[in-house]
């Protein structure tokens, strides 16, 4: 009998990105169903009071070691972004996880790929994750159609959309997730 792993996750979090390919990698052979759930970053951070590791010395300069050593291991090509601070911290991820709450609602069959193409291009190609250009570009390089991908990209301002983007950030909140500690 497989148990159910729930993994709440946000592209902007490179630590996330790393647990999302273990279990994606050894899902079949742990015997475990993987739920992937889409959340925001931001709304973690807030409810358990943490701040971004970027924002602490200490921190920060374990991340960036961390990051590539692991990223290293684990085979995957992690790059941190240029304008790394800017990315995290201005830009954020909120339209980039509203399209895979769509993507979730819509067609689950999709969420891992167009996943792993949003994480790669903020965290391997320093390209774009925040304007409606770059998620049609990554839903499209994972195999979704434009006008599939057009369709979920109009979803994100519906409340539909919003409110499960919301439950599901809560929802990691009521485990205890403490994102950076």
């Amino acid at each position: 009998m497989s148990r159910t792993v729930e993994l709440f996750y946000d592209v902007l979090s490179p630590y996330s990105w790393l647990g999302f390919e273990i279990l994606c990698r050894y899902k079949s052979i742990w015997n475990v169903h993987l739920q992937l759930r889409p959340s925001l970053i931001a709304g973690i951070m807030k409810d358990s009071g943490n701040k971004p590791p970027a924002l602490l010395p200490r921190k920060a300069k374990y991340l960036t070691s961390d990051i590539k050593l692991l990223g290293q291991h684990i085979q995957i090509p992690l790059q941190f972004p240029k304008d790394f601070l800017s990315v995290i911290l201005e830009k954020g991820s909120l339209l980039a996880m509203r399209f895979l709450t769509a993507v979730n609602l819509e067609h689950p069959v999709m969420l891992e790929k167009v996943s792993r193409e949003l994480w790669m291009r903020v965290w391997s190609r320093d390209e774009d994750i925040t304007e409606p250009q770059s998620i049609l570009a990554a839903a499209e390089k994972a195999g979704m159609s434009r006008e599939q991908a057009q369709g979920l990209l109009e979803k994100t301002s519906t409340p539909q959309v919003k409110n499960q983007l919301k439950e599901t950030t809560e929802a990691a909140c009521k485990y205890g997730t403490s994102i950076g500690s």
